[in-house]
């Protein structure tokens, strides 16, 4: 299986998603004292994955 540019993208994209998506949960069910750092950490992440993905096929 050989990896472009385009799929590293389209994976770190995804993995970043889930990253940024177990923090918010994390934030909201678990540590509920800091959930408001786990949230805007999560929604950082969510925005990044955005931008890795909006860059597939551009660079």
């Amino acid at each position: 299986m050989s990896m472009n540019k385009n799929s590293i993208f389209g994976w770190a994209s995804f993995l970043m998603f889930l990253v940024g998506a177990a923090l918010v949960l994390l934030g909201v069910l678990k540590y509920k004292d800091h959930s408001i750092g786990f949230s805007v950490t999560g929604i950082g992440f969510f925005f990044i994955s955005w931008v890795f993905n909006a860059l597939k096929g551009r660079v």
